[in-house]
């Protein structure tokens, strides 16, 4: 299972990042491989490539304010949530995001 995600929050400070380092255990975890783009203060950061979105079985969008460049991602099956959601439960969100891909 591959997932590609994006975190942004509305300063683009702590929970930006914070959600990204909880999907990443939360995925070690589970055994499913991700990775995570973060769009903070600091414009985007790990920037997901094309060849990472052709290769992804399902993202995971925690965009707390508008997405840059989002029309990256228009075909894939797409889990929307918030930041704090997945800091709070990171596994379950992995969990749902691969139940989506599945599907």
């Amino acid at each position: 299972m591959k997932i590609i995600a994006v975190t942004s929050c509305p300063v683009g400070m702590a929970h930006t990042y914070m959600a990204s380092a909880a999907l990443k255990k939360a995925a070690e975890k589970l055994g499913a491989q991700i990775k995570v783009e973060t769009q903070g203060f600091m414009g985007i950061q790990d920037r997901i490539t094309q060849q990472d979105i052709e290769e992804a079985d399902v993202l995971i969008l925690a965009a707390d304010v508008a997405l840059m460049e989002g029309e990256r991602f228009s075909n894939l099956p797409t889990l929307h949530t918030t930041t704090s959601k997945i800091i709070k439960d990171s596994e379950t969100i992995i969990q749902e995001a691969i139940t989506l891909a599945a599907q």
